[in-house]
């Protein structure tokens, strides 16, 4: 049971990382803006309490 804990808390934090490096290759990228808006609101935050919040113009928390 603990095995599946530091498991389950191992691939959050590999989610975390995988999101925002997405996150950055994504905002740089060259899509159309509400193309890139989807992908980016798509994306698991980091923060949950935070996941909710407006976007600005470049996908980031407002």
């Amino acid at each position: 049971m603990m095995l599946v804990s530091v498991v389950a808390e191992l691939l959050e934090e590999y989610t975390v990382l995988l999101a925002e490096v997405l996150r950055q290759l994504f905002n740089s990228a060259p899509f159309p803006r509400r193309v890139r808006f989807l992908i980016l609101h798509n994306l698991p935050s980091g923060n949950n309490s935070n996941s909710s919040a407006p976007l600005n113009r470049m996908g980031e928390s407002a």
